[in-house]
Order: C-alpha cells, then sequence, then structure tokens
C-alpha cells in the first residue's frame, strides 16, 4: 500500500503533472516515446508474430502449443520420439493429414537458417524474407527484432543499474564531504581516466561473454557518470535551512539524505538518464561490431552492422543496419530532450 500510495501522491504533485504537461507539449519528444514503446513492445511479443515454431497445431482433435512445450514427432504422426522440428516438410505435411498449423507472421526465428533459398546467402529482400538474409542464410528481420529487444534490455538494466550505485556514491561524497570527498574523487579522477572501451575488450577477451558478464564488465566503467551530479546536489543541499533543522531534530543522516536531499538532486538525475540510456546501447552495439559483445550468434545489433561491412556486394544489409540505428538513436535523443526541457524550471508552464 505504501509504494501504491506514494504513486499517488506523485501523480497528483502539481509540480509532477506541471512536468508531465511540458513532456506532452513537446511533441517530437512526446511521439517519439509512443513509436519507441510500440516498437519495444512488438519485439517483447516476438515470438507470436516472428518464430520457427507455430503458434498453435490441432492434430486429431488434440491442441499443441509448440511455442511453450516440445512435443514429440510421433504425437503428430511422425516416426520416433524426438522433438517435432516443425521446418520438416514430410512433419508439415503429416500434420496436415490430420489437423491444422498456425504459423506466425515471419515464420524464423534469429537464428534459424532458411535452407531453401533459390539465390546464394546473403539473398535479397523477397516476400519470405522480407529484409533479405545474411551470409548465413539468417532471416535478418527476425535478427533485426531480437537483436533490438536484447539490446534495449541491456541498455536499460546498466542505466538503472548504473545510476542506483551512482547516486549512492554520489549522495555520500556530497553529504559528508571532508576526507570521503577528496579521496572518492581522486579515485574518480583515476577510474575515469581508464579507456573504458579498450579495458572492455582486454577483459572480455579472457572469457567467452555472456549477457550477465558483459553486464557487469560495462557497470564497472559506467557508474560514475552520475556521480558528479549528485555531488553538487548534495554539496548544495547540506546547507540549506530544512537540512540543517532537520539535523537539529536528530532526524539522522540516512534519513536525511534520501527523503529530504535526493528528491531535489533527482531533478538533474532524471534528465542524464535518457542519455546514458543512449550511451548503453551504442557500446553494446560497438563491442558487438567488433566480436567482443554478446555470445557468437546471439541477435544484436552490432553484428548487423558487420554483416553490412562485410558484404558490401549485399547493400540491403547495410542499409538495414543504417536505418535501424539511425531511427532508434534520433527516438532516443528525441525522447532524452523532451525529458529535459520537462525538468528545466525555465520552462514551466
Amino acid at each position: 500500500m505504501s509504494l501504491l500510495n506514494t504513486w499517488q501522491e506523485m501523480r497528483n504533485n502539481p509540480v509532477n503533472v506541471d512536468r508531465w504537461l511540458q513532456f506532452k507539449n513537446n511533441k517530437r519528444g512526446y511521439w517519439s516515446l509512443w513509436i519507441f514503446l510500440i516498437l519495444f513492445l512488438a519485439s517483447l511479443l516476438g515470438e507470436l508474430w516472428i518464430n520457427d515454431k507455430p503458434i498453435m497445431v490441432s492434430y486429431q482433435q488434440h491442441w499443441y502449443f509448440p511455442l511453450v512445450e516440445d512435443i514429440p514427432e510421433n504425437q503428430l504422426g511422425g516416426d520416433f520420439d524426438i522433438t517435432t522440428d516443425f521446418s520438416d516438410p514430410y512433419m508439415v505435411t503429416q500434420i496436415n493429414k490430420a489437423g491444422w498449423i498456425i504459423w506466425p507472421l515471419i515464420p524464423f526465428y534469429f537464428d534459424s537458417i532458411n535452407f531453401e533459398l533459390t539465390e546464394p546467402a546473403p539473398s535479397p529482400p523477397s516476400d519470405i524474407n522480407y529484409l533479405g538474409t545474411d551470409d548465413q542464410g539468417r532471416d535478418v528481420l527476425a535478427r533485426l527484432v531480437y537483436g533490438f529487444r536484447i539490446s534495449v534490455f541491456f541498455a536499460l538494466a546498466l542505466t538503472l543499474v548504473s545510476s542506483v550505485i551512482g547516486i549512492i556514491v554520489g549522495a555520500v561524497q556530497g553529504y559528508y564531504g571532508g576526507r570521503i570527498d577528496l579521496f572518492g574523487q581522486r579515485f574518480l579522477e583515476i577510474w575515469e581516466g581508464l579507456p573504458m572501451l579498450f579495458m572492455l575488450i582486454i577483459l572480455a577477451s579472457f572469457v567467452e561473454p555472456t549477457f550477465l558478464w558483459l553486464l557487469g564488465l560495462m557497470i564497472l566503467f559506467s557508474w560514475p557518470s552520475l556521480v558528479g551530479v549528485v555531488r553538487a546536489e548534495f554539496l548544495r543541499g547540506r546547507h540549506l535551512e530544512y537540512v540543517k533543522a532537520a539535523r537539529a531534530l536528530g532526524v539522522g543522516d540516512k534519513k536525511i539524505m534520501f527523503k529530504h536531499i535526493l528528491p531535489n538532486a533527482m531533478i538533474a538525475t532524471l534528465t542524464f538518464m535518457p542519455y546514458l540510456f543512449t550511451g548503453a546501447l551504442t557500446t553494446l552495439t560497438s563491442l558487438d561490431f567488433l566480436g567482443f559483445g554478446l555470445p557468437l550468434g546471439s541477435a544484436s545489433l552490432g553484428e548487423m552492422v558487420a554483416q553490412g561491412k562485410d558484404n558490401l556486394h549485399a547493400p540491403w544489409l547495410a542499409i538495414t543496419a543504417f536505418i535501424s540505428l539511425s531511427t532508434i538513436l534520433v527516438l532516443l535523443v528525441f525522447i532524452g530532450e523532451a525529458t529535459r526541457d520537462a525538468f528545466d524550471p525555465r520552462r514551466s508552464l
């Protein structure tokens, strides 16, 4: 109930209402947010419309759902007790003899290969592969959708975790000051002086990177981005009268920091977060392009860029990568600009 009450208080707060109206007045950022959310929702539901498994199968008056269960082929008219390969024409024929199949709109997964290509891979766009295939015969549209989804998840997780760490470190430095702030700043100067991309490449070359491993490595180098902003707000806020009054009344440091000062510091923090999100997405794309990102074969935007570079005779690969990345980054920049303007007190309604 406390979280619900907090959410209702935020919604009914006139300041937050004013910020939301200011955000809506920025039509470019407002519609960019809706477009981005629609694209992300479509990618979340990717298994329902772009997959190499049927949505539903009916055989001898029994219903099966291959998306959520493995079905032995001997239950569908096959000969063996193994998982059904729905790309096998024999199995499709057997099922259609005593039932029917509902296929997704695009019958390819991000790692499925089209073995019925009429041209050598990479093949151009066709009525089967709408954006063509890459040099391994994989559907480009399927890899774009799933690559977009995993990139957004990665950037979102990196932004949230890095922001939490950066806010805590900046709050401690700014509130206590003195030696804590002095040694903290010297450490940050050394840490931020490290070449992040090269360090990530070196560390990622020691082990086979996974989603969580790569996320942990990038968190190590991305959390200082918000420390300076939060530290400055806490250095200013700790000398304000209401903070001194709370301290005189015996309120604990933790409560003063995170209940009284932090809400004011969050204004500057929230305006930076869309740009942190954009930076996280482009960093992952860069690592994937260089071959030090997600595991080999994973759907990723960086791998699509690499495909375009390696196959200049197939221009649809480079065009798809360029248009998709440009669209995503432009949408995120517009959202960031609208968020910045919404939290700018000089632009209040």
